[in-house]
């Protein structure tokens, strides 16, 4: 994501209450999205499925200490400060621009007209 494209920004109700630490999944303008409110108080958002089989990933194994994330499908593992893949490696999840302002957290979904989803492409 580039911030030079022009964005919606939404508003996420479900990471209103959201603690430090904590993750989960909204569907924003259409797109299915992961919302992560790390320990040190900021906030991510990535694609909300898998790139090897769109399986949701809030229902993943979340390590909040290291801040990774592994699919509950085929136990693929993502750092989520990043979204660089870390196995496989080479398949990062899409990340989208995200603010919080006075507990209230907006994604910017791209009005781009571009898929915002990374899949996994087999070489």
């Amino acid at each position: 994501m580039t911030e030079d494209s022009e964005v919606r920004w939404h508003e996420v109700p479900e990471a209103k209450d959201l603690w430090q630490g904590d993750i989960t999944d909204a569907e924003v303008d259409g797109e299915q999205v992961l919302i992560v409110h790390h320990l040190d108080g900021s906030f991510a958002a990535f694609q909300g499925v898998c790139p090897h089989q769109e399986v949701l990933l809030a229902d993943g194994t979340w390590n909040e200490d290291a801040g990774t994330l592994r699919c509950s499908g085929h136990e693929w593992e993502f750092d989520l400060t990043t979204g660089v893949g870390i196995n496989p490696t080479g398949c990062p999840l899409y990340r989208y621009l995200v603010e919080e302002d006075e507990g209230i957290v907006r994604v910017g979904i791209p009005q781009d007209g571009k898929s915002h989803y990374n899949r996994y492409q087999e070489a």
